[in-house]
């Protein structure tokens, strides 16, 4: 089953917002693990549906593709997209909701705060999701690359470089991801930067005490190590234990949302987020994936995306304030999250942006 949710569990004003979350059960399932590809279809018996159609079907669907070229996706990635003719200003407004975060981390009422910024964009003619997507595989070959849409609807996709939760045989793993920088000589700084350092170590510390607090015993590397996804390094701690007989879905709901993409305490955080940010924030940060009938989980957060719909795209990205941050460095690395994004969709800049 796919699972799309919402970062908050209900819109702030009725019927604006996304679902608090959308589950669907697709008919046709392409899988694939190292070597090994399965095909899934799922359809009711009955009402002249017989077991043999469903083998009949299911094994002219392998056939078909068996004959698809071997990179679907070649001679399109290569093609940019299509340029933006305006974007909306953000910096003046995400300034000022930033120094207000500041003051309640400064001031002790949080420990922690991660404020995001929504970027708006118009494209100089539609695009089609899927060129998007298949531009993301390319650029953010270690992330994972993802795309929810219903019907003719807005198109959520994106490359998430943190996973929120995976299950495999009782095998848990979470990912704590806090720290940014460019690729180049910053990104040595990351291991040796106070103000990272701090700001990962709480991500850490949430998950693991999530963890104990569900009777698991969490292990954990004693370092963060830095990981690469695109032209972005993070510090990265993979956190690991047996799962035992907690359910997946009540493991994810009490790890979202983890500090990387809330803040600490976490109720005082997400009433800051309600009051100081202009947007509702729908699928963004919001736990995206899927599980399946053994309780094997693939779920990430959904960052480093846009909601495309037509010609407009949004995209969204935020920073984390903890004591000690700088207004005008966590403007520089929303504007870095921002422009790498749009890099990775190959969107050049048109005539009209200002």
């Amino acid at each position: 089953m796919l699972l799309a949710f919402a970062f908050f569990d209900s819109p702030l004003q009725e019927g604006e917002g996304v679902p608090g979350v959308r589950a669907v059960l697709p008919r046709w399932q392409l899988s694939r693990q190292g070597r090994h590809c399965w095909l899934r279809l799922q359809r009711n018996l009955g009402g002249g549906i017989t077991a043999r159609s469903l083998a009949e079907e299911l094994w002219e669907q392998a056939e078909r593709l068996a004959r698809l070229p071997a990179d679907p996706s070649a001679g399109q990635g290569d093609a940019a997209g299509p340029a933006i003719a305006s974007s909306s200003a953000w910096q003046a407004g995400y300034r000022s909701v930033v120094e207000r975060g500041l003051e309640l981390v400064e001031g002790g009422e949080l420990r922690k705060l991660v404020l995001a910024v929504r970027q708006q964009l118009l494209l100089e003619r539609r695009f089609d999701p899927l060129q998007l997507l298949a531009q993301l595989r390319q650029r953010q070959p270690g992330s994972c690359r993802f795309l929810w849409q219903h019907g003719d609807g807005p198109a959520l996709l994106g490359a998430s470089p943190e996973r929120l939760l995976t299950i495999r045989q009782g095998q848990l793993r979470s990912d704590a991801l806090a720290g940014t920088a460019p690729i180049g000589p910053a990104a040595e700084q990351l291991t040796r930067s106070d103000k990272d350092r701090r700001e990962h170590e709480l991500v850490v510390e949430a998950i693991t005490a999530v963890l104990h607090q569900a009777d698991l015993v969490p292990r954990r590397p004693r370092h963060p190590r830095l990981a690469r996804h695109g032209q972005l390094v993070h510090l990265h701690t993979p956190i690991t234990a047996e799962l035992g007989d907690v359910q997946p879905l009540t493991l994810a709901a009490a790890l979202h949302p983890t500090p990387a993409v809330a803040g600490l305490p976490r109720r005082r955080a997400m009433a800051a987020l309600r009051s100081l940010e202009p947007f509702e924030r729908g699928h963004y940060a919001a736990p995206i994936g899927w599980i399946d009938s053994t309780g094997d989980t693939e779920l990430r957060v959904a960052i480093r995306s846009g909601t495309l719909q037509g010609r407009h795209l949004e995209l969204t990205a935020g920073a984390g304030l903890v004591p000690g941050s700088a207004v005008d460095r966590e403007l520089r690395e929303v504007e870095l999250k921002l422009g790498v994004l749009q890099q990775q969709l190959e969107l050049p800049a048109g005539a009209g942006r200002p």
